[in-house]
């Protein structure tokens, strides 16, 4: 499934697990910022969107993956990683927000 039919089509909720400094060097639109080692403590932040797809993304990927596997054991059954992470979404001309 891509990432950017899950957000355009299942108002699917996109987990930047990038550090805040990162985040705010630019970021997908309206995604929420929750940095990995902070996940397991905020699961509760998303417990509203249990029902729809979440995206988690990151710099490549890889952190993503992980934030992934502890939103499934949470419940989160609709996770997705980002393939690719933002390096692949910047390079594919996605729009990015910047603050």
């Amino acid at each position: 499934v891509q990432a950017t039919d899950l957000i355009n089509h299942a108002d699917a909720v996109v987990v930047d697990v990038r550090s805040m400094a990162e985040f705010n060097g630019g970021h997908i639109i309206n995604a929420v910022n929750i940095p990995l080692n902070g996940l397991k403590n905020q699961l509760g932040q998303l417990e509203k969107y249990k029902d729809r797809p979440i995206v988690a993304c990151c710099r490549s990927g890889s952190r993503s993956g992980m934030a992934v596997r502890t939103l499934r054991k949470a419940g989160f059954e609709k996770a997705h990683n980002l393939r690719g992470g933002m390096l692949a979404w910047e390079s594919a001309n996605l729009p990015v927000k910047r603050k």
